[in-house]
């Protein structure tokens, strides 16, 4: 790996893709604690559309972050679990909430000023 694998390594890429997606982060920490269905994850972590948890539990299926699990009883229950290259992650997420919990005030300050000198320039949250 080179001084630049961040830039260069497509694994790299893919790993920073997989965490700044927001949702997939949060869903992963909704799951550390064991199998939960859609509706309890919902529950869990609020502000989540169906259709938004939806595409995420299918987007970590497909990167084989998390396993569907689906029970043989009537009505058919659906719940989702970490799998173990999933909860590989959560290890670096609780790292970026650490430094989020120690540093979030700083960069919300730092936006706070950019927008207060200058409105109208087009940064995102102005």
């Amino acid at each position: 790996m080179t001084t630049d694998a961040f830039l260069a390594d497509c694994r790299a890429r893919l790993a920073f893709d997989l965490l700044s997606n927001t949702w997939n982060a949060v869903v992963l920490w909704a799951l550390r604690e064991g199998p939960r269905r859609p509706v309890e994850l919902r529950e869990r972590i609020g502000g989540i559309s169906s259709k938004v948890l939806t595409e995420t539990l299918r987007r970590l299926q497909f990167n084989g972050l998390v396993e569907r699990l689906v029970s043989p009883d009537t009505p058919t229950r659906v719940e989702y679990q970490l799998t173990g290259l999933g909860r590989s992650l959560l290890a670096p997420i609780d790292a970026v909430g650490a430094w989020a919990f120690e540093y979030g005030d700083e960069v919300m300050a730092a936006q706070e000023t950019a927008c207060a000198s200058d409105p109208q320039s087009p940064r995102p949250k102005c």
